[in-house]
């Protein structure tokens, strides 16, 4: 086996763990090996893959205090200077951990509107968000910003490396690197997209539908004018094709255009084949120059039938695909690692209630669902076919009701989303705003990671929880109910007044008291 120095972060609480894994399920060893056979634990999760889903994971995992491997098989991070939007609830989430602003340093903010099957219609009135714009920003800035973000914390990151093979038993997970290295964690979490080797090793179906239609898509300069280029593409009577010119600023566009013709699949696309495609669409190719990148994509969409199985996890890309339609992967996958970070961390430091781990595939899969679904209606609605744009005509009359533009952007922007708690009042399960405290704002509440108990009468404790969820007592907050418990993620978990009632939910999402 292969030696190498380790150095781990800060120890955590390596106390007996809530959650027992020795359930009759797939990939679990019923027969562990003794432990002089095993690699040392020396790290509580090892994280596949330092994409923003990996990287974001380890950070939440990090204000924990739980020791964070993250194996990222690339030795470089990605050179090229692909532009990627950032939703509302994606920024609403980097607010609440202070990483907001430095993204704003290095992006364009733009219109909350137009996503939905590209078509054209203006920002709804009434989004509920402090932060309702989408923020355009390189993606080789996002993933630079998150891994430094999540090394500050105190993650180790190693690059060059991937995870080659795994064992999992009743204790934790033996994993093998890619250069034979042996290291042993309590849990392994694969953010390593969509070809995941953690999904085809742990045997995760990954159902859904192939591929039927290939679209390049880049990013380039071109020399014609921009009222030139907004002139044909108004002029184009196809809006049912994948055809789009859109200025990301300094003179560069993205492009998309339909593959059809681009025959070799096993090549990457060309700057003549985007020429070509332009030609024949629009009878020129606007002077389409210097590429920053170029790419093809399909329209596969998959979701994994489990996102755990033992110790084992996925989330992001390795957990679900779908067309780029709308922008909302690597949103979607940001947004789970929130969601499964406090989990997890709560399962390794002891505290987490029995069920608590296994909520992660509750709540995200439904929405992960929902999104596949979106991403499938918007391709069809894309389709040449006389049915489909006779839907697209009926919808684009639909969306100038506020009502329609507005439920279909909070779909795609994921403010929308609400996760079943039980019954209760419409914002329960839902995701609060950002709001004015007497401290500041609600967000800059939220940076340790932590629950919070915001109470506007004043009779309220949460002192038997006191390590895990914060008290503000403040009359004054912008709230039109009297109380809300807050989970680390920002999602509404209580409301009410009663203080045994909200011992009764402190002890669902946190634990047990300690007082």
């Amino acid at each position: 086996m292969h030696s190498q120095q380790v150095t781990a972060g800060p120890s955590s609480d390596d106390g007996v763990e809530r959650d027992s894994t020795a359930g009759e399920v797939p990939g679990v060893l019923r027969s562990p090996a003794s432990g002089a056979d095993r690699a040392p634990l020396v790290f509580d999760v090892i994280i596949a893959g330092c994409g923003p889903t990996g990287a974001t994971l380890a950070a939440e995992l990090r204000l924990h205090g739980v020791r964070v491997l993250v194996v990222e098989k690339e030795t470089e991070p990605a050179s090229f200077v692909r532009i990627v939007g950032l939703h509302i609830r994606s920024l609403e989430l980097m607010a609440m951990r202070g990483l907001l602003d430095r993204l704003l340093q290095h992006g364009r903010r733009r219109p909350a509107g137009g996503f939905f099957a590209a078509i054209p219609k203006p920002v709804p009135t009434g989004l509920d968000s402090a932060y309702a714009y989408l923020l355009g920003i390189p993606q080789p800035v996002v993933e630079r910003l998150l891994e430094e973000h999540a090394a500050g914390l105190g993650a180790q990151v190693r690059r060059g490396r991937a995870v080659a093979g795994f064992e999992q038993d009743d204790e934790g997970v033996t994993v093998e690197l890619s250069d034979g290295e042996r290291l042993r964690s309590r849990y392994l979490v694969g953010c390593d997209g969509a070809r995941s080797t953690v999904r085809k090793l742990l045997g995760v179906g990954f159902p859904g539908e192939p591929s039927r239609t290939d679209t390049l898509m880049g990013e380039m300069k071109a020399s014609a004018s921009q009222e030139e280029i907004a002139a044909r593409v108004a002029e184009i009577s196809e809006p049912h094709r994948p055809f789009w010119l859109r200025p990301f600023g300094e003179g560069a566009y993205s492009v998309v255009v339909p593959a059809e013709g681009v025959s070799d699949r096993t090549e990457p696309p060309t700057l003549d084949d985007f020429k070509r495609q332009l030609r024949a669409i629009a009878g020129t190719d606007f002077g389409v120059h210097s590429p920053r990148w170029l790419s093809r994509f399909g329209d596969a969409t998959r979701l994994a039938e489990r996102y755990r199985v033992g110790r084992v996890l996925l989330a992001g890309d390795a957990a679900h695909i779908h067309p780029p339609i709308g922008g909302q992967g690597l949103n979607l996958g940001v947004q789970d690692a929130f969601n499964l970070g406090w989990k997890l961390a709560a399962q390794i430091r002891g505290w987490a209630p029995e069920t608590l781990l296994d909520t992660y595939q509750a709540e995200r899969r439904p929405v992960a669902e929902g999104v596949l679904d979106n991403t499938r209606a918007q391709v069809e609605l894309t389709s040449a076919e006389p049915g489909p744009q006779a839907v697209r005509r009926l919808l684009t009359e639909l969306m100038d009701f506020e009502e329609v533009n507005r439920h279909l952007i909070e779909k795609i922007t994921a403010v929308g989303v609400r996760y079943d708690f039980g019954e209760g009042p419409d914002l329960l399960g839902r995701r609060l705003r950002d709001i004015e405290v007497k401290q500041g704002n609600l967000y800059g509440l939220l940076r340790r990671g932590r629950g919070l108990l915001l109470d506007r009468t004043g009779r309220l404790t949460a002192g038997g929880w006191s390590d895990r969820v914060d008290h503000l007592a403040d009359p004054t907050a912008g709230l039109d109910v009297p109380c809300l418990l807050l989970r680390p993620d920002g999602h509404v978990a209580w409301i009410g007044d009663d203080q045994r009632d909200l011992d009764d939910h402190l002890s669902r999402w946190f634990g047990r008291s300690t007082g």
